[in-house]
């Protein structure tokens, strides 16, 4: 049975319609994660080391199609409700357009300035070519990758979230093969990782094209339409929390290199790379499910259905803080097993690590109600408070506590700081949602 925006939502259909971007965004994850496994165990933790220092870079310029799509899927999904499908579809074509141009733009960007970036973040003689290497074969597909970001929010909005699910799906299943195949046996170190990851990117960027692009069977198409500046500029603004989240992750990411490289050396690098590979899973759980059930809210906010704006923040409460728990406690049982699967060839790297992964492990229990939150704003279409829950979230406090916590605590401080972050940042997510909840009739 097909679920529509327009329904309601008991928890079975809530969990049925957000499965396919959960597990959608699990397997987009797996990138990274895939790539860090092959290169740590087959080029060496130094080769590791460059692909950490010069990924957040990376994950910045992508970052900007998770903008478009969640900026654009909102407003798109609010128009749907409002029952004007014809300037849905104009909006939606909107977007991928500048799609397609930004991502050719910050490509030359990224390509042109990818050794001085690699130097400011901090890579040593011995990483520098790799970093360069790495960064730049990945930013020549970046293109492809925020189309494929763009098409995972626009899936759900078109009332297709297993279709989505079936495109990443193959984009991470190709990326597993090529990995092993240009990594494991052909040994091209991280120019092998680079192009498998920029290949599966086309699988889930490109083959959405074709069909959005056919006429009939689907809630969305593409169509001719002139590129208007003010919708663009709305979906850019309401999506910028998804940006700003994203640069944010990819600045203190930085600072954590820096901090590590300082207290620990390339090690701490190392290890911070594991704990992230592991967190990009995790936390897809939470983004996942955010990005399923943020259509269907924008869907019922433009339809005026408080009820159904209730119903919906109740339940994803109780989910995102369930879920948060078991996250929890599965992170700092797995602690060992999953250093072992990165840093195993390493004694003292893979005891650093594990020891890093126990007090990472408490971030989980409310990383998933302040990412929730965030994204309950950009579906009301207020980017401005699901910024400043994002900015807050990942640059004010994470910064702070990742600066001031170690002169305390030592390099214990480093791996507490991301829980601490967490914790403020809970209290400002409820306290707009408090402050806000005349205004849009969800409390």
């Amino acid at each position: 049975m097909n679920i529509q925006l327009s329904d309601h939502f008991t928890y079975k259909k809530l969990f049925r319609f957000t499965l396919p971007s959960i597990i959608m965004m699990v397997f987009t994850s797996i990138y990274g994660v895939v790539d860090g496994f092959f290169v740590s165990n087959f080029a060496g933790k130094t080769s590791f080391a460059a692909v950490n220092l010069i990924m957040p870079f990376v994950m910045i310029l992508g970052g900007v199609g998770f903008m478009i799509g969640t900026g654009g899927t909102a407003l798109v999904s609010k128009v749907l409700g409002e029952g004007r499908k014809e300037l849905a579809n104009r909006y939606f074509s909107m977007m991928i357009y500048a799609t397609l141009i930004l991502g050719a733009v910050l490509s030359v960007f990224g390509l042109a300035f990818m050794k001085p970036i690699a130097a400011l973040l901090g890579a040593t003689e011995e990483m520098m070519a790799d970093c360069v290497l790495y960064g730049r074969l990945v930013i020549g597909f970046n293109a492809a990758f925020m189309l494929q970001n763009v098409f995972q929010n626009f899936f759900i909005a078109a009332e297709k979230p297993k279709l989505g699910l079936y495109t990443t799906v193959a984009a991470g299943t190709a990326n597993i093969v090529l990995d092993a195949l240009f990594v494991g046996v052909f040994r091209w170190g991280v120019a092998g990782a680079a192009i498998a990851t920029g290949i599966s990117q086309c699988v889930g960027g490109i083959l959405p094209l074709f069909y959005f692009l056919r006429p009939g069977g689907s809630l969305l198409r593409l169509t001719k339409t002139r590129l208007e500046i003010s919708p663009v500029l709305r979906a850019f603004g309401n999506g910028s929390s998804e940006l700003m989240s994203n640069i944010s992750s990819s600045v203190v990411s930085m600072l954590y290199n820096f901090q590590l490289l300082k207290y620990v050396g390339e090690n701490g690098v190392s290890a911070y790379g594991v704990l992230m590979y592991v967190q990009f899973v995790f936390i897809a759980i939470f983004i996942g499910y955010s990005i399923g059930s943020a259509p269907v809210i924008s869907y019922h906010y433009g339809a005026g259905n408080h009820q159904e704006l209730k119903s919906m923040l109740k339940k994803s409460i109780l989910l995102m803080n369930g879920s948060g728990v078991v996250l929890c406690a599965l992170a700092f049982s797995l602690a060992e097993p999953l250093a072992q699967i990165f840093v195993g060839y390493d004694e003292e790297l893979l005891a650093l690590t594990s020891h890093a992964f126990r007090l990472f492990s408490c971030s989980f229990l409310l990383a998933g109600f302040n990412i929730f939150v965030s994204s309950f704003f950009t579906a009301l279409n207020n980017g401005a408070v699901s910024a400043a829950v994002s900015f807050l979230r990942t640059l004010v406090f994470q910064t702070s506590s990742v600066l001031i916590l170690p002169v305390f605590f030592g390099i214990d401080g480093i791996w507490w700081a991301i829980t601490v972050a967490e914790a403020c940042a809970c209290i400002i997510s409820v306290m707009f949602l408090f402050a806000k909840r005349k205004k849009y009739q969800y409390l």
